[in-house]
């Protein structure tokens, strides 16, 4: 790797830009899911799983109705994998590498909650019975075991004007997914007809 002068390679020299973490900052992280910490994860719809593997860093959208991440005591949380694409590269990641880190989010809520720890992948049958949906059970269920866990100040969801942006797809210049595989695999993914069946697919695959 080439360093230049402008880029930062020490602890020393991080350390020398900014101020000391508050004492809140600090008192915040403790290593179990307090009852206020608890209320947050029955409140969020949606959280994104962090992971390590062979290959690098993967950071997975994990959503469902509110508490879909089930706290099951205050060092253990269930998290079922619902329907995906099935490239497994969060589940594949634990099995190199057990740590984990989540990130959850509740509209309208500035904090966010992080949570680390490790994790192990489960299929006993009551834990995978506990979370079926319309009868249909997840593949497999997370069991995290919570190693540190402190809430987000709402700065970053201030400053991006999350939950006050009008994201109305019509005012969007994103191009859609069939668009982007289209390109990408040179037309050999149809993408107007991977578009008009996204949605029924999406309706019909949820669980």
């Amino acid at each position: 790797m080439i360093f230049n002068k402008h880029q930062i390679i020490n602890i020393e020299e991080l350390k020398s830009l900014y101020e000391d973490a508050g004492e809140a900052s600090i008192k915040k992280e403790i290593s179990y899911l307090h009852p206020h910490y608890q209320a947050i994860i029955k409140a969020s719809p949606f959280a994104v799983l962090a992971t390590n593997g062979e290959d690098g860093m993967d950071a997975s959208p994990r959503g469902d109705a509110p508490g879909f991440i089930r706290v099951q005591d205050e060092h253990t949380l269930l998290l079922p994998d619902r329907r995906g694409n099935n490239r497994l590269d969060s589940l594949r990641n634990i099995l190199h590498d057990p740590r984990v880190a989540l990130l959850f989010l509740v509209p309208g809520l500035g904090e966010t909650l992080r949570v680390n720890g490790r994790a192990s992948i489960s299929i006993d049958p009551e834990l995978l019975n506990q979370f079926a949906v319309n009868k249909k059970q997840p593949k497999t269920v997370l069991v995290i075991h919570v190693e540190t866990v402190f809430f987000q100040c709402s700065r970053a969801i201030h400053r991006s004007g999350l939950w006050q942006t009008k994201n109305e797809k019509s005012n969007l210049s994103i191009p859609t997914p069939g668009k982007i595989l289209s390109d990408l695999t040179n037309a050999e993914i149809d993408g107007e007809k991977y578009d008009r069946e996204l949605p029924e697919r999406i309706k019909t695959t949820l669980y």
